[in-house]
């Protein structure tokens, strides 16, 4: 298509008002909603510019892209308000197109006010496609957004050339982690770190992370574990003209089975406060009484039609609302809906409480006396505090450091057996693996102890890199001895990525000698001095089946890990040796991979 064709091909695109608009969810996990919708565009199905890389990318060729937006906002606006969509309506903006002489300030706002959308209900989206230097313009322009109400979101943000500087200049409400980062999460700590280190920075900007690209289960899972609650993706609604409106048919049912392996509190159980709640028709005048009753009632929940929470009353709230003059009055007749806080937390009975602990501290306006809402498969079932909350994560953080261990702050052995025990318990399909250092002891008497730790927390570190956080689990036995508990899927992929790690690793432990050698000198357990290879890892595995689990216990179990071990160790060089669970007697198979 020549560059005339395409040219054309977009004039009759904007003239004839032939864009499309879908609408992609943007859901929050905890409290199994939709809270918005992005607006995307394309062109005629027919058309070579139905692609939206196509069709901007010739736009900002032919200096129309300003034109091509508003087109799609309006587009996106009309199709919003005809279909009354719930939430917040995303709005994708060039920065360029900002910057463009052509720009028209003010369209944006008199296109909302032509469909009946308030300006809080919209969140100006910034995609970066192109460098953006003309920080004060474009910081004007964004002021200029919020001063009428907008919200502003960051998109892709690592993608672009200059996101991280755009975060701190514009201070946005809500930050889109790049899909790169989000694509295969759950087999790069890298990237885990990358996303850890964002829900830091916008927990202390006080800006909302949306984690968008979601395409694998996977990736949910260490999303939801990482404390990352807005969420969008292929996995859970792809972008529809008609997109739905309610969250709870799509979203994936909760499983926190994993998550058990690593804490003792599995759901919130304990927490649960079964409160009444009001409907939101409820005059307010019987919401205060029903607190004047209750001297210990700190909230009230708010309902639907549907029996949904969508909203709460705060004791606090209610009474700063109330204390202005005639305040009483004028609102003792109106329902509570006028009074009521629709910004509030409500998450699944079936969340783990670490995954409740990082969402409330990643709400910058949670006040330790306002309750949050647990709800059951979307469903309210009760209140819980903050303050309970608090108590219980003391009083877990106390115990996991009493019994890790003080080199690698990893969990120590009586954790090594509860999570073994709830393993057991649970029937699920794992792959236990005891981790040994060969060498390690020679190494020592050579290069001391000091350098000895060194080599263990390295060996902990590649143990936690190739940890999924949301089914894994790995632990000290003591010295050079370590255990994972790996799911069954890709276990081999990631043993053999283990081994290529510490392998790396190793290599700066070592004299220069030793490394030209390929060996040491040390003496052995009976003085005898004797050539040692380098170290190495042996691993010993235990392929565990949910019909073995009800004929072994924590302790039987950890027995057959370490008795592969030592068939391993038996091995010279990097070595895993396999034990079936259902295997009688012996081995399934030795899997032995070889030296390096």
């Amino acid at each position: 298509m020549t560059t005339t064709e395409q040219l054309s091909a977009l004039s009759s695109i904007l003239t004839q008002s032939g864009l499309h608009s879908l609408f992609q969810p943007i859901i929050s996990l905890s409290e199994r909603r939709i809270i918005g919708y992005e607006a995307l565009s394309r062109g005629p199905s027919n058309s070579p510019l139905h692609s939206p890389v196509a069709l901007f990318a010739v736009a900002r060729q032919a200096g129309r892209l300003s034109e091509l937006e508003i087109a799609c906002r309006q587009s996106a606006c009309r199709r919003f308000n005809e279909q009354q969509l719930p939430g917040k309506l995303f709005l994708n903006v060039s920065p360029e197109s900002l910057l463009e002489a052509a720009h028209q300030p003010g369209r944006t706002l008199q296109l909302l006010q032509d469909f009946g959308i308030p300006p809080s209900q919209v969140v100006i989206e910034l995609t970066e496609q192109t460098p953006t230097d003309d920080f004060q313009l474009l910081q004007t322009a964004l002021h200029h957004y919020r001063a009428m109400g907008f919200s502003i979101a960051l998109d892709d943000l690592g993608a672009g050339y200059s996101s991280l500087r755009l975060w701190s200049e514009l201070r946005p409400d809500y930050v889109k982690i790049d899909r790169h980062f989000i694509d295969g999460i759950h087999q790069d700590a890298l990237k885990r770190e990358f996303v850890g280190s964002i829900l830091q920075i916008a927990k202390a900007s006080r800006a909302k992370v949306i984690a968008e690209g979601i395409e694998l289960p996977e990736e949910l899972a260490v999303l939801t574990e990482m404390g990352v609650d807005l969420l969008q993706g292929y996995l859970l609604c792809r972008p529809q003209e008609h997109p739905p409106r309610d969250a709870r048919s799509f979203i994936p049912k909760p499983n926190n089975a994993a998550a058990v392996l690593n804490e003792e509190v599995s759901d919130l159980s304990a927490l649960l406060n079964d409160q009444p709640a009001v409907t939101s028709h409820t005059p307010t005048a019987t919401v205060l009484e029903a607190f004047r009753r209750q001297a210990n009632l700190n909230s009230l929940a708010v309902l639907d039609e549907q029996g949904q929470p969508c909203g709460i009353v705060h004791r606090h709230s209610l009474s700063d609302a109330l204390l202005k003059p005639f305040a009483t009055d004028l609102f003792a007749r109106k329902p509570i809906s006028r009074l009521m806080s629709d910004d509030f937390l409500a998450v699944e009975l079936s969340q783990s409480l670490q995954q409740v602990s990082r969402l409330i501290t990643s709400r910058a306006r949670q006040r330790i006396e306002e309750d949050f809402v647990i709800t059951l498969n979307g469903g309210y079932l009760g209140l819980g505090r903050v303050i309970d909350v608090l108590k219980l994560i003391t009083e877990l953080k106390i115990q996991q450091a009493r019994y890790a261990n003080p080199l690698t702050l990893l969990p120590g052995n009586v954790p090594i057996q509860q999570c073994l025990t709830r393993l057991l318990q649970q029937e699920r399909a794992s792959v236990i693996c005891y981790v040994d250092i060969d060498s390690f002891k020679p190494f020592n008497d050579i290069y001391g102890y000091g350098r000895g730790d060194e080599v263990l927390l390295c060996l902990a570190q590649c143990l936690n890199d190739r940890v999924d956080p949301s089914r894994d689990f790995v632990g000290h036995i003591g010295g050079d001895d370590f255990l994972l508990v790996l799911g069954p899927e890709d276990w081999r992929k990631r043993l053999n990525q283990l081994l290529d790690d510490f392998h790396s690793q190793c290599r700066r432990f070592y004299r220069s000698e030793h490394l030209e050698a390929g060996c040491f000198i040390a003496p052995n357990r009976q003085g005898v001095r004797q050539e040692f290879p380098l170290l190495s890892l042996s691993i010993g595995v235990v392929h565990l089946h949910p019909q073995a689990c009800g004929q072994l216990d924590a302790s039987q179990l950890a027995e057959m890990a370490s008795q592969a071990k030592h068939h391993a160790k038996n091995v010279p060089g990097y070595s895993v040796h396999v034990i079936d669970s259902l295997a009688v007697p012996g081995p399934e198979e030795e899997l032995l991979i070889g030296h390096r």
